[in-house]
């Protein structure tokens, strides 16, 4: 398996929009969270949530391939979960179907990030430390709001055994706590 350095290498070399390695910082974050409240092996949560992206900017007009490049990319780098994991957070186009609490877990993650993401953007300050959890749940609870963050998707961390108000909880406290490193 990478170790976390080797698997920013890879990010840096990959990814050249700031952007999308603050926001795949931002999901190996949570997921590293989310591993460690549920017992679960953190640096391959974090590694996977991480490298999720790898692919983005190549596949970015190709959505039926992203992941399927970031899996080929990192076959033999990351365990056969991981890479399933990466497969499934594009199931509607890949040949993996998210069944693990590892790829719920990604999935949810993903989709949460961007509702963080654009809550701490809509306020004033732009900051994450103003955001409260309150305001984020109403966020998610507003349709109207980022219209294209999948609410349904977020709901998958149920079946990892994390209810939504606490996954919104702790996501949100995970990034207000590496907030300089993601810039918001």
């Amino acid at each position: 398996m990478l170790t976390r350095e080797e698997a920013f290498t890879l990010i840096k070399k990959y990814l050249k929009d700031d952007e999308n390695i603050k926001y795949a910082l931002a999901v190996e974050a949570i997921l590293r969270e989310m591993a460690r409240r549920l017992g679960k092996n953190e640096e391959l949560w974090g590694l996977t949530g991480l490298l999720h992206n790898l692919d983005y900017e190549f596949t970015s007009g190709d959505p039926q391939n992203r992941g399927t490049l970031a899996a080929q990319i990192l076959e033999g780098l990351l365990p056969e979960d991981s890479i399933n994991a990466i497969k499934a957070n594009n199931y509607l186009y890949s040949d993996y179907i998210p069944v693990t609490s590892l790829d719920k877990a990604l999935i949810a993650t993903v989709s949460l990030t961007g509702l963080i993401f654009a809550t701490a953007k809509s306020i004033p300050s732009k900051k994450l430390s103003d955001v409260d959890v309150n305001v984020l749940y109403a966020k998610f609870n507003d349709p109207s709001f980022a219209p294209n963050c999948n609410r349904s998707k977020i709901k998958l961390c149920v079946d990892t055994g994390i209810e939504v108000e606490t996954f919104l909880a702790l996501s949100l406290k995970t990034l207000q706590g590496i907030a300089d490193e993601i810039g918001l």
